[in-house]
C-alpha cells in the first residue's frame, strides 16, 4: 500500500511538472491525487454511516457522498478558473450551503420531523469530516509539492507506526482509557520519536525545511495525530465498534487509515503556509 501510494504520488508529480525542479509546471496540480482522494471519500463516507445506523440516527448517503467528494476537491477544481483564490471561498460556501438545504429536503421527504436534529447534523458531519478536512490534504499536494505531501504523509503514518510499537513493548499508562484503551503516554512518547526521525531525513534530503525544523515538525504532528486518532475512536467507542469496517484485513477500514491525516492536514498547511517559506 505504501509503494503503491508514494507511486501514485510520484507519478502524479511527474505528469504536472511539480516533481523536479526546473520541470514546467502545469496549471492543474494533483490530478491523480484528487482522483484517489474522491475515490477514497466513498467507502470512508459508507463506514461513517454505518457507525452513525448503530445508534439509530441516518446519514444520507445521497447527500453526503457527492458533497463531501466535492468539498474535498476545494482546492483542485478552482485550478480550472481565472482568479482561483475568490472562486475557491465561492466555491467551498456554495457547495456547503447546497448541502445544508439538501440534507432538510432528504429528511422532509423520507422521515418528515421524525429525528431532524440528529439525523441532519450526521450528515453535515459527515461532509466537513471527511470532505472540509480531507480538503487540506490535497491542498498540500497543490500548493506545495509532491515532496512536501509525502514528508506529511509519511510522518503522520510513521507515528502511528511509533505509537503501536512503543505502546506494545513498554505502554503502561492510559492516556485516555474510556475512549481508547490502547493508548498509551508510552505510545505517544514513540509516536514523537519515529514522527521526528522521519520528518528529519525528508527534510535532509528533500529540501522541504530545514532538519531541525523537521524534528519539531515530527513532535508536533505526532501529538495532532494520535489526538485524530483519539476523534475517530470516540465515533467507533459511541457505535460499540472496534473498527470503522473490515474492508482492510489488519487495519480495519478506510477511517481507520485515513483518521490522522484528516486531522491534521490543516494544521500542516498552515505550518508549510508560515513556517518553511515555500
Amino acid at each position: 500500500m505504501t509503494i503503491l501510494f508514494a507511486g501514485l504520488v510520484l507519478l502524479d508529480g511527474w505528469m504536472d511538472g511539480s516533481l523536479l525542479k526546473g520541470q514546467t509546471t502545469a496549471a492543474v496540480q494533483g490530478t491523480i491525487l484528487c482522483i484517489l482522494v474522491g475515490l477514497l471519500t466513498v467507502p470512508a463516507t459508507l463506514e461513517i454511516t454505518a457507525l452513525a445506523q448503530k445508534n439509530q440516527t441516518h446519514i444520507f448517503k445521497i447527500i453526503a457522498i457527492p458533497a463531501a467528494v466535492l468539498t474535498a476537491w476545494t482546492f483542485y477544481v478552482p485550478q480550472f478558473f481565472a482568479q482561483a483564490h475568490e472562486f475557491k471561498l465561492l466555491y467551498v460556501l456554495f457547495v456547503l450551503c447546497g448541502t445544508v438545504l439538501a440534507v432538510f429536503l432528504i429528511q422532509a421527504i423520507r422521515f418528515g420531523t421524525r429525528g431532524v436534529l440528529k439525523n441532519c447534523s450526521a450528515t453535515l458531519f459527515s461532509v466537513l469530516y471527511l470532505g472540509l478536512l480531507c480538503s487540506f490534504v490535497p491542498a498540500i499536494r497543490i500548493d506545495y509539492g509532491p515532496w512536501a505531501f509525502l514528508t506529511f504523509i509519511f510522518t503522520v503514518k510513521s507515528s502511528d507506526i511509533g505509537a503501536y510499537t512503543f505502546g506494545r513493548l513498554f505502554g503502561k499508562h492510559k492516556i485516555a482509557p474510556a475512549v481508547s484503551p490502547g493508548k498509551t503516554w508510552e505510545g505517544l512518547a514513540g509516536a514523537m520519536v519515529f514522527a521526528s526521525i522521519t520528518a528529519y531525513f525528508f527534510a535532509l534530503y528533500c529540501g522541504i525545511m530545514s532538519p531541525p525544523r523537521g524534528v519539531l515538525f515530527g513532535a508536533v504532528f505526532a501529538v495532532l495525530g494520535q489526538l485524530g486518532d483519539l476523534a475517530e475512536s470516540m465515533l467507533k467507542r459511541d457505535a460499540a465498534a472496534k473498527d470503522s469496517s473490515v474492508l482492510i484485513p489488519g487495519f480495519g477500514g478506510i477511517l481507520d487509515i485515513v483518521d490522522s491525516p484528516l486531522a491534521t492536514a490543516p494544521a500542516a498547511y498552515a505550518f508549510f503556509h508560515w513556517c518553511c517559506g515555500i
